[in-house]
């Protein structure tokens, strides 16, 4: 047998050129490549009557599309043309390049096989089955071709393989179909260990080709565990006797070696690179395959991280949720600090996997020192780059930022086993950034909330005048929403007649604007009633200033002016500006509306506001309310005036803070939601 160092394969007589078959496709660099080449060399040879080649002629292509999948990571051009003397196979690649090969001039016998490149290993078997071969260098690629003569006869040049302990330390030549077999295991897709199982068969598979004892593949996943045993067959290779030992070329974090108990001679080397090049592919599958698993848990772990971020709006929740998010599935403990106005970090939360160790892990926070955990925290929240933590709190450390600002730190102590790798770092910081965005996010609501309670609370009165014979008490529930500001108010002032006057307002809308109408209304109330206006004079003055300066909002008003008379009785002068009618309770238990409707402010230039006298008797009370009572909502059924009065006629007799306090809980417990309205009560009851 002799190699052709270059040229190509057009050694086929003329005279069988009608009779040749010709097959040439294009295959992707994909590990089903072989299997895909294997297929158009066994159609050619079927088609040319050539059956008796299959078994070198598959070897040989394996190890050359094998070889290019490996090393050129390109397309592949397979060649294929059977005539009536045999087959020749060209594989082409078209990567740049020199191709590693024997030397046409120097045999197989007189060639040291551990001084034969990793590249020009498979080689040797190309050598020994075909009958020539050679190598083709083109302006866009290089290939290999090997040409099988056809045998007449056709004996098997080779013998099987016999029992292992027949060709121990024999040199015996593995035959082309037993090669084949071997090269062309797959693992099974459905078996529970089917990386396991593949591997100790193809172990078992090369130890009876090689004649060895026994062998072990031993594998490194990266995930903390070390090294474990992937395979074994037969006897283990022991330290003291000299083995095949082969590194499997696999990209990190996966490494690991076969190695066979047998004399590193002859065809055993070469052949347990080989299989270790097939084994290395499908761990390469395996590596891809975990991570692209790993990656898609991590996405949805990111996933359901953020939803549970973003459902806080509550800066003490959202700084407890974080490390609860982070251990275990990401380190053994986690510590959120934050920054205080001045810059300073503060410890806000800390929890640790083992809650007997969370004692160690505070103290160890609070240690000083340019060499302190403290210290590496408090570079990372200066520089806004991430930072390795030393012993004893072993881990990373990385920022918590939010529109450019540096909001604390969030830091992660290792597992015990293992160091963070790089898919578990980019986690950390992206949960770091969402972390920094939901604290962000939980300040600005909690200010808000902040500012629309204390604008809320500047709209109504602190505290309702104490007068003596006339109960007063209020409930105010504001809308759903804490961060809005509504548009209910009430009021109780003197006037200047020695009367008291008792507001309830409703603006339309919510909000700033609406807050910013509800002053104005309030304001002016106060200041016309101080100088002594009369009410409809009031009434019509608010009207001319929410036209002017209401912006386009609306206001109802409900106005009552209350005085005691000699004979006890509560004289009330009631005037009410589009708002309900409010709910005269008798002592009696008798329960009705008072008062005529009028017209709403702000909506037109000339307003109606006729007045109703109302007398109030000893142990009567008089309820005013907002439309947030009645049109509280169950489904499609509202609360409505009708049940407002049922619910308020029981509640005769009783002061005025019981009755304001009953109605405002039988009106939110209507309804399982949160009010969509404001709701204000105010109770004015002649007390005997």
């Amino acid at each position: 047998m002799s190699a052709e160092a270059s040229g190509g394969p057009d050694h086929v007589p003329q005279q069988h050129m009608r009779q040749e078959h010709v097959r040439r496709v294009r295959l992707p660099a994909d590990r089903r490549t072989p299997a895909a080449a294997r297929a158009v060399v066994r159609a050619v040879l079927s088609e040319g009557g050539l059956d008796e080649l299959l078994n070198e002629a598959l070897l040989l292509t394996t190890e050359l599309s094998t070889n290019a999948v490996v090393h050129a990571r390109t397309e592949l051009e397979i060649e294929v043309v059977a005539d009536g003397h045999g087959l020749t196979v060209t594989v082409t690649d078209f990567a740049a390049g020199q191709l590693e090969t024997l030397s046409a001039r120097t045999r197989p016998e007189e060639t040291d096989i551990s001084e034969v490149s990793e590249r020009g290993r498979g080689l040797l078997l190309v050598d020994h089955f075909s009958s020539r071969w050679g190598t083709t260098h083109l302006r866009h690629g290089k290939g290999v071709w090997f040409r099988l003569d056809r045998k007449i006869p056709a004996p098997d040049l080779l013998p099987e393989i016999g029992p292992p302990e027949s060709a121990v330390g024999a040199g015996a030549t593995p035959s082309a179909k037993a090669l084949t077999t071997l090269l062309q295991s797959v693992p099974d897709p459905y078996g529970d260990d089917a990386l396991g199982d593949f591997a100790t068969d193809l172990l078992a598979r090369v130890c009876e080709l090689v004649g060895a004892a026994g062998g072990v593949v031993r594998l490194d996943r990266g995930d903390g565990g070390g090294q474990q045993q992937l395979a074994r067959y037969g006897r283990a290779p022991r330290p003291d006797v000299p083995t095949v030992r082969v590194p499997l070329t696999v990209h990190r974090p996966y490494s690991g070696e076969l190695e066979l108990d047998a004399a590193p001679s002859g065809y055993a080397a070469p052949l347990a690179t080989l299989v270790a090049e097939r084994l290395s592919l499908h761990l390469e599958n395996d590596r891809l395959r975990r991570a692209d698993l790993r990656r898609q848990t991590w996405l949805t772990f990111l996933a359901e991280a953020s939803e549970l971020l973003a459902q806080s709006l509550d800066v003490e929740l959202t700084l407890a949720l974080i490390p609860q998010l982070v251990v275990p599935r990401l380190g053994q403990w986690c510590a959120v600090h934050t920054t205080d106005e001045w810059g300073r970090l503060e410890l806000a939360t800390a929890i640790h996997a083992d809650e007997s160790a969370l004692p160690q892990l505070h103290a160890a926070l609070k240690e000083s020192g340019p060499d302190s955990a403290l210290a590496r925290l408090r570079e990372v929240s200066r520089t806004g780059g991430q930072a390795p933590l030393g012993a004893p709190t072993d881990g990373i450390a990385l920022p918590l930022i939010a529109r450019g600002q540096a909001l604390g730190t969030l830091a992660v102590g290792r597992h015990n086993r293992q160091r963070h790798d790089p898919d578990e770092v980019a986690v950390l910081e992206d949960v770091a950034r969402r972390a920094g965005l939901a604290i962000d996010n939980a300040r600005i609501h909690d200010e808000r909330r902040r500012v629309a309670r204390t604008l809320q609370q500047s709209l109504l009165p602190p505290v309702l005048p104490v007068v003596p014979g006339i109960g007063f008490a209020a409930e105010y529930v504001p809308t759903g929403s804490d961060i809005e500001v509504g548009g209910d108010f009430y009021d109780v002032m003197p006037l200047p007649d020695g009367r008291w006057l008792v507001v309830v307002g409703d603006v339309s809308g919510k909000g700033v604007q609406a807050a910013a109408v509800t002053g104005l209304v309030r304001d002016v109330i106060r200041v016309l009633a101080h100088d002594g206006k009369p009410l409809p004079e009031v009434l019509a003055r608010l009207n001319d200033t929410l036209v002017e300066r209401g912006g386009g909002r609306y206001c109802t008003l409900a106005l009552a002016a209350v005085g005691r008379s000699v004979d006890g009785l509560l004289d009330t002068t009631l005037y009410l500006a589009g708002h309900d009618r409010p709910v005269l309770i008798r002592a009696d238990g008798r329960a009705a509306f008072v008062g005529t409707g009028g017209t709403a402010l702000g909506l037109i230039d000339a307003i109606a506001s006729p007045a109703t006298e109302v007398q109030i008797r000893a142990g009567d009370a008089l309820v005013f309310y907002t439309d947030g009572v009645t049109e509280r909502r169950r489904g499609r059924e509202l609360f409505g005036p009708e049940r407002l009065r049922a619910a308020a006629a029981p509640l005769a007799g009783y002061s005025a803070d019981v009755v304001a306090a009953r109605l405002r809980t039988t009106a939110i417990g209507f309804s399982i939601d949160p009010p969509r309205d404001d709701i204000a009560i105010l109770v004015l009851r002649n007390d005997p």
